[in-house]
Parts: structure tokens; C-alpha cells; sequence
């Protein structure tokens, strides 16, 4: 009778340490991100989903706000996938780098971007995708854009003003 009491404390202690430890961590949380992009209409503003990688242990506020913001603003200029009719960068743009200071987001485009040969059309659809897709980010409401490290009054072109941070209203 006591080896039986014994295993049922035993089994009981197990059952409700296996308990505390999968309770205890809390449910994964899947992060997802919108990517917005212009249709090729040039006015209709479209979006997709994008998973995100769970928050790594140990990871900071400020480390993990950068990490997302560099990942929406590398889809965003990748653009949606291939068979989608949408405006998209010119061809070899890519993100050389984000930074994050207050609530305004920098994103640092290569010189691929000033080959835009769209017009205002295209350059507005380019960099409407990107701001919405980064400012859709809780804490950032503005986009700094540089082109390969500097600041830029506007593209060749002149069509967009680059030279302040753009928001969700310049649209």
C-alpha cells in the first residue's frame, strides 16, 4: 500500500511539474508584418503578410525595433512576388541599412534607386509602399530616406521631395 501511495505522489509531482514548465513559458506569439505596394494603376495601395521570427531570448526593445524595421523596408523594396502587377523599384535597389531614432525610421537605399525611369508616378508609388509598410511599425511614423549614405534633395528625376521625412499623410 505504501509503494502505491509513493508512485502517485511521485505521478503527481510529475504531472504538475510538466505543467508549471509548459505553462510557464507562454504561448509562442506568431509576429506577422504588412508589406504594402502600389498596383501598377499607380493609385491602388495593395498589401501582403510576411511571418516574422520569433523574439530572441534576450533580444532588446530597441535591437528587435531595429531588426523589424530593416526587414519591413527590405521587403518593401523587394516587392511583392514576381506574378503580382504592382510597381516596383528600379531592378538592384536594395536596403544598405536602417536605423531607428525617436519615432522616424532611416532607411539607406543604394544609388540603384536613382535609375527610376517611371517619372513622378513611379517614384510616388515606390516610396508610398515603403513608408506605409515601415510606418505601419507602432513606433514609427516617419521615413528618412538617404541614397548610398547621403541625404538627397530628390532623386535625378526631381519628383519626390527626399530631403524630410515622409509620412503616411504626404499621400
Amino acid at each position: 500500500m505504501k509503494r502505491v501511495a509513493l508512485l502517485v505522489v511521485v505521478l503527481l509531482l510529475a504531472a504538475a511539474g510538466a505543467w508549471y514548465l509548459v505553462t510557464s513559458r507562454g504561448p509562442v506569439a506568431q509576429e506577422n508584418l504588412t508589406i504594402y505596394y502600389v498596383r501598377s494603376d499607380g493609385t491602388t495601395l495593395s498589401h501582403w503578410t510576411v511571418s516574422m521570427r520569433p523574439r530572441a531570448a534576450g533580444e532588446g526593445d530597441s535591437e528587435r525595433l531595429h531588426d523589424v524595421a530593416l526587414y519591413a523596408a527590405v521587403q518593401a523594396v523587394a516587392g511583392p512576388p514576381s506574378e503580382v502587377d504592382a510597381v516596383r523599384f528600379p531592378t538592384g535597389t536594395h536596403v544598405l541599412n536602417v536605423s531607428v531614432s525617436g519615432s522616424t525610421a532611416t532607411v539607406d537605399l543604394s544609388s540603384d534607386v536613382a535609375s527610376s525611369a517611371g517619372g513622378s508616378f513611379q517614384e510616388t508609388a515606390e516610396f508610398k509602399g515603403l513608408v506605409y509598410t515601415v510606418t505601419g511599425i507602432s513606433s514609427i511614423n516617419a521615413v528618412q530616406v538617404l541614397v548610398a549614405g547621403r541625404s538627397v534633395e530628390s532623386l535625378p528625376g526631381g519628383h519626390l521631395e527626399l530631403d524630410q521625412p515622409l509620412r503616411r499623410s504626404d499621400w
